[in-house]
């Protein structure tokens, strides 16, 4: 298991700064609105130039220098300075209750700044948590079965209790059943849209859609109007896996658009669970093939939440407080409040029940179980220290 590296984040924070200011968030925004440009191509123009008011700066000679960028899309880029689209734009987010936050700003969600190709600007309607940094994505085939669905909503639903933020892509199938198992069960979850957020699809879930938005967020990197085109459902699903700690996948035939997700999963360093189906199941084979080549396989919540690698840094996490590894969303409030005593560094036994403020044996029981679950380490001296996840 491997920790997030946030060197890239902390390169993208030299380029833009902690947070953007208005004209440089405008900047950003002006970019991500002309047709051709892709995130790809956002980050090279970046990385030549050093912020998206630069870009705005450049000469058509210097424009084309950059890779992927010819005679026709720097002629684009010099046209937009005039245009007010983005203006139009942003006063329509306004009105829709709508933030921008663009790349470096302290809102853009830490774990997404580390992709090769993170997004210039996101789209996010209903906010963003600290406690979204504890998400995982659950993702599958549009054409699910009963057993399929089933599954998305159990593991859904179980995840979303345990304290982690459900995030899958508002699509048919497996998407919708594991948005409705985080709602049922009171937890977050987030909608990534391969649309604009004026212009929800498919159109059947806009109650979907809102339920999501008053208990989490729908997010976006494009335009409010964009319709839906068959390639931006592959890029958008590099959002889904970025944001999250691991990707978990179900019910998904070697076709399956939900194996895109797992390749961005792959490359960004994310963890990938996979459900099994019947062995004779079409509609299964995909997520088989992931469980033959290295993917965890999942029967229930603790094995997601046993499966999945340290965090960066500690995230807080609503009722379950300070979380340094999701492992310690298995245990009960007794527990983590004992663990939570007991820092790195070895620690008397004897401080930790002088501050506990329990029963003696309570806490040197609640310390053998801790032991047991490889959470904390007995140490000579009648001393302690807390592990490493």
């Amino acid at each position: 298991m491997r920790p997030f590296d946030l060197s890239k984040t902390s390169e993208l924070l030299n380029l833009f700064g902690e947070l953007p200011s208005e004209p440089e968030l405008l900047a950003a925004l002006r970019l991500n609105l002309i047709s051709g440009i892709g995130p790809r191509t956002q980050q090279a123009l970046f990385k030549q130039f050093g912020s998206p008011q630069a870009v705005w700066s450049a000469s058509i000679r210097e424009l084309q220098q950059v890779e992927g960028v010819g005679p026709k899309l720097s002629a684009a880029i010099v046209a937009a300075r005039c245009d007010d689209a983005a203006e139009r734009e942003w006063a329509r987010c306004r009105d829709l209750n709508i933030d921008l936050i663009a790349r470096g700003s302290s809102m853009y969600p830490r774990p997404l700044a580390e992709i090769h190709d993170p997004p210039g600007v996101l789209y996010v309607q209903g906010g963003l948590a600290p406690r979204d940094e504890l998400a995982i994505a659950i993702v599958g085939s549009r054409h699910c079965t009963l057993y399929g669905r089933q599954q998305a909503e159990r593991l859904a639903g179980s995840l979303a209790r345990a304290g982690l933020t459900i995030v899958s892509g508002l699509a048919r199938g497996i998407d919708a059943a594991a948005h409705r198992g985080a709602l049922a069960a009171g937890g977050r979850t987030l909608a990534v849209l391969g649309t604009g957020l004026a212009n929800i699809y498919p159109p059947e879930h806009a109650g979907l859609a809102a339920e999501v938005r008053a208990h989490g967020s729908l997010i976006s990197e494009s335009a409010l109007d964009q319709a839906p085109v068959p390639g931006l459902f592959p890029q958008r699903n590099r959002i889904i896996s970025g944001i999250s700690l691991a990707v978990l996948v179900i019910e998904a035939s070697r076709k399956s658009g939900a194996l895109h997700t797992v390749r961005h999963a792959l490359e960004q360093g994310r963890e990938v669970f996979a459900v099994p189906g019947r062995v004779d199941s079409l509609s299964s084979e995909g997520c088989h093939d992931v469980l033959r080549d290295g993917a965890t396989l999942v029967r229930n919540a603790d094995d997601v939440l046993e499966g999945l690698g340290p965090l960066i840094g500690p995230v807080k996490s609503g009722e379950t407080g300070v979380v340094h590894s999701p492992r310690e969303l298995t245990l009960d409030p007794q527990e983590r409040l004992i663990l939570n005593l007991i820092p790195n560094d070895p620690i008397a036994v004897d401080e930790v029940l002088r501050t506990a403020n329990l029963e003696t044996s309570r806490v040197l029981a609640t310390l053998t179980v801790l032991e047991m679950k490889r959470m904390v380490c007995r140490l000579p001296g009648n001393k302690i220290c807390r592990l490493q996840a």
